[in-house]
């Protein structure tokens, strides 16, 4: 099984040609879309999309992410092995939540062209180069066959918005992304606010974006009215901010980046 992780969207050719390339090495591949439509070289939206994402397929998978707006440099491809999974892509910091995740077995350069296409683009590593690669891995090719193994601090790893404890006591977080329903999906996950307010319960908190407020974390988006507010944990884990039947990032102005606090009802 191969996934695919691109922001190339799918009104050009792009991932039906590296799909063809795959194909073209093993006609039997899966090949499963986890998406295309991740923001113009967003390497941070794709790196939480490929974490979220890759638990859910079964080991032996590999994952292809092509968020590659240093396409052409001297950026080095890299094959990321972690607990029965394969993880391909460039080394410019799509991988980190993956590596700092403690549970990597190795790491290695994807730089045997043996297994490239051949001419390389100097635009499109996606076809040329990650996708032959897939393609020959799942015929069970091994990694160590790619090129040299290197060791944990020499892969790219960036640091990338955290939620935090302030000094008043309340969680700062930020907006990681918006999903096509409108819904402002933020880095703030359900372990992180019980270890931060312990025993509190969720109808105890106070969510706050801009000038809006919210009291409490729904179990269910049907827990308001239509067209009311609401704080819930989404099926990725972190909390959501969305408006039952309407668009949330509309309704109070939201966007990637913008500041969720989330403070107890008791605090000021």
């Amino acid at each position: 099984m191969i996934t695919l992780i691109t922001d190339f969207g799918t009104s050009d050719p792009y991932v039906g040609i590296m799909k063809g390339v795959m194909l073209s090495k093993n006609p039997s591949a899966v090949i499963v879309d986890i998406t295309h439509d991740i923001a113009p070289q967003d390497i941070p939206g794709a790196a939480y999309c490929i974490n979220s994402a890759y638990r859910y397929f079964p080991p032996g998978a590999i994952h292809m992410v092509v968020v590659d707006p240093g396409v052409g440099s001297h950026r080095a491809i890299i094959a990321v092995s972690m607990a029965g999974h394969c993880f391909l892509a460039p080394d410019n910091g799509v991988l980190s939540l993956i590596l700092k995740s403690g549970k990597v077995d190795s790491i290695t350069t994807v730089e045997n062209d043996n297994y490239f296409l051949k001419p390389v683009s100097q635009t499109f590593h996606g076809r040329d180069i990650i996708a032959p690669v897939a393609g020959h891995l799942s015929n069970g090719l091994p990694v160590d066959c790619l090129g040299s193994e290197i060791k944990m601090g020499q892969a790219l790893c960036l640091d990338f918005p955290m939620p935090y404890q302030s000094q008043i006591g309340e969680i700062v977080g930020t907006v990681i992304g918006v999903d096509r329903f409108g819904n402002l999906i933020t880095n703030i996950d359900h372990s992180f606010i019980q270890k931060i307010f312990g025993s509190v319960g969720n109808r105890d908190l106070k969510i706050l974006i801009g000038d809006h407020q919210i009291t409490g974390l729904s179990a269910c988006y049907r827990d308001v009215e239509a067209q009311s507010f609401l704080a819930i944990i989404g099926s990725m884990g972190f909390v959501e901010i969305s408006l039952n039947c309407g668009n949330a990032s509309e309704f109070c102005g939201g966007s990637k980046g913008s500041i969720i606090t989330i403070t107890t009802v008791n605090r000021p």
